[in-house]
């Protein structure tokens, strides 16, 4: 597959989104689902635009960063075409994951990564509500598989292919799949979960591709039937413009270091996960998760 083939693909999988999210907005507002709103899928569209010129500005430090890696450090090359390709979307999936786990729990990229979970709406669109300023770091994460062997130019189109097929799982239309499905791929089932600010469901479900990773590393959450989903922020911003939306939880965890007594524990309000605190005046996720274990295992 040439360059141009790529770039058809990509274009053409891009447009079949879009046609399914209009499919799924007028069956939503047909059947009175509610589950787009007319401000918050604008929002959407103006992340997913400054996220767009954002990579755009990005994509030639990207794409010279890892042809330089590939060209110069690579380790070894894959010379069987089926194996070369199963091998980066296995490894460019679990860096992914390790992506999107950093996201969570370190507070500084939480503060980018926040965008994408602050709508109280979980729809196709939804999808488009990018990590605006992710295009700035994300390639740092994907440096292993340029000194993997993999080319500039096939690490950037998968990428863009499995983004395409996270963008489909951001659906509230589809309910659970086959169940050796849903053990092994992402489905929209286990996103839900993942944009939940339900306790129980924080920080759960990291995968694009593959849910193995989640259920390797113990971030995995089943969508249980017995709780309805609250999607959103477990604080919702007051302002949600979207340059508000952008950088509310910057200046919040600017507020919060500036409290802190020390440079040590200034330093851990950004290093540490979301919620921490010098004081323990607020916890993290998985300290309430785990109250919430023992007051159910006493119940």
């Amino acid at each position: 597959m040439n360059q141009l083939d790529k770039s058809i693909t990509v274009g053409a999988l891009f447009g079949f989104v879009i046609l399914l999210t209009l499919f799924e907005m007028y069956f939503s507002y047909a059947h009175d689902r509610k589950h787009y709103h007319g401000r918050d899928t604008l929002t959407n569209v103006y992340l997913m635009a400054a996220a767009f010129f954002i990579n755009v500005a990005t994509k030639a430090g990207t794409f010279m960063l890892l042809d330089y890696v590939y060209s110069h450090y690579s380790l070894f090359h894959i010379s069987n075409i089926y194996i070369y390709w199963l091998v980066l979307i296995l490894a460019q999936d679990l860096l992914y994951w390790l992506l999107h786990y950093t996201g969570h729990y370190v507070r500084f990229f939480w503060a980018m990564h926040v965008t994408h979970h602050s709508s109280p709406y979980f729809n196709l669109t939804t999808g488009f509500r990018s990590t605006v300023f992710e295009p700035l770091y994300r390639v740092f994460f994907y440096l292993p598989l340029a000194f993997m062997g993999f080319s500039a130019f096939d690490i950037l189109f998968a990428y863009l292919v499995t983004q395409i097929y996270g963008n489909l799982v951001h659906t509230q239309t589809i309910g659970k799949l086959h169940p050796i499905f849903e053990y092994i791929f992402v489905t929209p089932s286990h996103h839900r979960v993942h944009h939940a600010s339900n306790l129980r469901y924080l920080d759960k479900n990291m995968g694009m591709v593959l849910i193995l990773w989640d259920r390797m590393f113990g971030t995995f959450q089943e969508e249980v039937p017995e709780e309805d989903i609250v999607y959103g922020l477990t604080k919702q911003p007051e302002d949600t413009g979207a340059v508000n939306i952008i950088f509310h939880e910057f200046k919040a965890l600017i507020a919060d270091a500036r409290k802190a007594p020390n440079f040590k524990d200034k330093v851990k309000y950004f290093l540490y996960p979301p919620g921490w605190s010098h004081d323990g005046s607020t916890q993290t996720a998985k300290v309430m998760q785990r109250e919430l274990e023992k007051e159910r295992s006493v119940a």
